[in-house]
């Protein structure tokens, strides 16, 4: 799976993502297994307010560029977990913790998936999602 291949909302929530700096950017896919979305957009964000940017900058993006606004939100307020659905696609945006407590990528590991490259400057904070083996290793344990 590369990234030019995935459909439009899911790119520009990717990229996004990218412009908040959020770290560990991954995308599953979800289509071939029959779930209840096609695709999981799932980041780290490592403060409240970080997490918070992330999903506006998102929603905003989608409402920008392809007139998408989200069928369901959850857990904005926190800094655990935030939920955006936008239908054929969910983007997660986790605090560490959260990330490695509900581990996603393990729970769906039967799924295609995308580990898009952290920003320049993110991957220089400590955390394990800078580094793709390093957060698939972090997930595998």
């Amino acid at each position: 799976m590369k990234l030019d291949s995935l459909p439009q909302g899911v790119r520009l929530a990717v990229e996004a993502a990218q412009n908040k700096k959020a770290a560990g950017i991954t995308v599953l896919d979800l289509s071939g297994v029959g779930a209840f979305t096609d695709y999981f957009v799932i980041c780290t964000g490592f403060s409240t307010p970080q997490v918070q940017a992330i999903c506006s900058e998102v929603e905003e993006q989608l409402e920008k560029h392809l007139h998408r606004s989200p069928k369901h939100r959850e857990g904005r307020g926190s800094a655990e977990w935030a939920l955006i659905d936008f239908g054929g696609f969910i983007l997660h945006v986790f605090s560490e913790q959260a990330r490695r407590y509900y581990d996603l990528e393990r729970l769906w590991r039967a799924s295609p998936k995308l580990e898009i490259p952290d920003e320049p400057g993110v991957a220089a904070r400590s955390h394990p999602f800078g580094d793709p083996q390093a957060a698939g290793e972090a997930y595998s344990k």
